[in-house]
């Protein structure tokens, strides 16, 4: 096998891996919730990063926006804002996956760094067994970090044992991209599969990594 410059590629699990919000999920946290979108969204977003990075759990994440927006949600509710929350989030892009068990097949290691909390990470570890095909998976909430703070991409890359020139960093946003490039990680920003791989062919990374 050809030795590679890239020892590492690092994805990104929401908006990457993962396809857009389902909207019958987000049609179903509006119903429980009864509240219509345009007041339910800003109050979701408001502290997602709260429950990200673990300083809330799921179910405190729901009953705060309960308590926020005057709501009286009783715990079968909020259970049910959790569940739907998480499913929200379990789109799957096929094409990236794919994209990773090749890289895998070319010795390639692979890993996840994303801003995910407690409910959610459990309905995936639940229903996604290929989760168990990558080297390593870093979830903000068990860090208690959450991208772009350098720290969460140092402990990847140490867990990996690569430096950053040898890694690879895949995201849907810019900010998370740059704070990897600071770093000296090579850094794509995610929209589709296409423009990835026309991305990685301005880069010459082609010549190092199959093309997904």
């Amino acid at each position: 096998m050809v030795e590679l410059a890239l020892r590492a590629v690092i994805f990104d699990y929401g908006m990457v891996l993962s396809g857009s919000p389902d909207p019958k999920a987000h049609a179903e946290l509006v119903r429980i919730a009864g509240l219509p979108a345009e007041r339910l969204d800003p109050l979701y977003w408001a502290d997602r990063l709260d429950f990200d990075a673990g300083t809330v759990t799921g179910h405190e994440f729901w009953r705060k926006i309960a308590r926020e927006a005057g709501l009286n949600l009783d715990e079968t509710a909020i259970d049910e804002l959790a569940h739907w929350d998480a499913r929200m989030w379990m789109t799957v892009n096929e094409g990236m996956l794919r994209w990773q068990q090749e890289l895998k097949a070319q010795g390639v290691r692979t890993a996840i760094i994303s801003n995910l909390g407690d409910t959610v990470h459990k309905a995936m570890a639940h229903e996604f067994k290929w989760l168990s095909q990558f080297d390593l998976l870093v979830w903000s909430y068990q860090l208690r970090l959450v991208k772009p703070d350098a720290a969460i991409y140092r402990y990847a890359l140490e867990k990996l044992g690569v430096r950053p020139e040898e890694a690879l960093f895949i995201d849907d946003k810019q900010a998370n991209v740059d704070a990897a490039t600071r770093m000296g990680m090579k850094g794509v920003v995610f929209s589709t599969v296409e423009r990835l791989r026309a991305d990685l062919i301005a880069q010459g990374l082609d010549r190092e990594l199959p093309l997904p």
